[in-house]
């Protein structure tokens, strides 16, 4: 079911998120359908639980509306729960990024260009995979809301001063988006 996307300003935003419960498997199939429908629905490239209201270790990445621009990403899907990030490259790049959760802000972001990770797929079953280029981008991006971090938080002291009365703008419902938003 679509959900509405919490917004800058939500606490759920800023909490940190609690291991996924792998023996509810119906409730976990719930969340995983609730957040696949509404990425679809808002048109993004990924979404974390704590952005549909649910403090879960669960998120999920779509890059292929992207294969345009990164023909690597044509079959990229992935629901990831309860992740464990078990090497950063030391090499980093740096990328604009907008969040679901921050309609119509953009902001140039430095991370580790690639990730090696463990979690467990949508079969609730282990994997180990490296990510790189923009594939890890958007892993890193939603493994962020997993620990209360916003894109944001990782911009230039200057460029958040300059975003603001933006962000102030989002907190207190003044914000337009072409899906259903939430502030809690």
């Amino acid at each position: 079911m679509i959900q509405p996307i919490y917004v800058y300003g939500s606490a759920v935003l800023r909490e940190v998120a609690q291991e996924a419960d792998l023996s509810d498997k119906e409730g976990l199939a719930t969340l995983v359908r609730d957040l696949k429908d509404t990425l679809a629905h808002a048109d993004g490239c990924g979404l974390a639980a704590p952005q549909i209201g649910v403090s879960r270790r669960v998120v999920i990445v779509d890059g292929t509306g992207m294969e345009d621009m990164y023909p690597y990403l044509k079959d990229f899907k992935r629901v990831i729960i309860n992740p464990e990030i078990l090497e950063r490259s030391e090499k980093t790049c740096e990328y604009n990024e907008g969040c679901l959760s921050i309609p119509g802000i953009y902001a140039d972001v430095t991370r580790p260009a690639s990730i090696k990770l463990k979690y467990y797929n949508e079969n609730l079953e282990p994997v180990t995979e490296e990510f790189e280029r923009f594939a890890a981008r958007m892993v890193q991006h939603e493994l962020s809301h997993l620990d209360g971090d916003l894109f944001t938080d990782h911009v230039a002291p200057i460029r958040r001063k300059i975003l603001s009365k933006k962000l102030q703008n989002i907190a207190h419902g003044r914000t337009a988006a072409r899906y259903a938003t939430k502030i809690k």
